[in-house]
């Protein structure tokens, strides 16, 4: 599958899930989770789907292997990152408890940015 496909595709799961949540923190009048619903709207349905959109318009990109190991990254770092947030906000672990996986997380999403500036500046023509 072409991977501004993909990107589109995974921003789409995303904005589910995030609207999914944002109507049930209305709907109970429960917002201890905005910071997680914030996350997952902006880390998973924008940013996924601007990539997505980047890739498509800038055809010579999503030719780079480079394309698909920013997909890997950024979907893989996103997951367990709003997944520790989620917990997180919900109350079920400490901030302690996020070491070392959320730095690992974020790491790897800004690997992902990194390869996706650089290719940017390779192949953005």
């Amino acid at each position: 599958m072409d991977v501004s496909r993909k990107f589109i595709l995974a921003g789409a799961a995303f904005l589910i899930l995030g609207t999914a949540l944002g109507i049930h923190m209305a709907a109970t009048g429960h917002h201890e989770m905005a910071p997680a619903h914030a996350h997952i709207n902006l880390l998973g349905f924008t940013l996924m789907t601007v990539f997505g959109l980047v890739y498509r318009n800038y055809p010579a990109m999503k030719q780079s292997v480079m394309a698909e190991v920013h997909f890997w990254l950024h979907l893989l770092g996103s997951a367990v990152m709003l997944a520790m947030l989620y917990t997180l906000t919900a109350g079920m672990i400490g901030e302690d408890q996020m070491v070392p996986l959320a730095p690992i997380s974020e790491l790897t999403i800004f690997v992902g940015v990194l390869i996706f500036s650089w290719n940017l500046i390779r192949n953005g023509k």
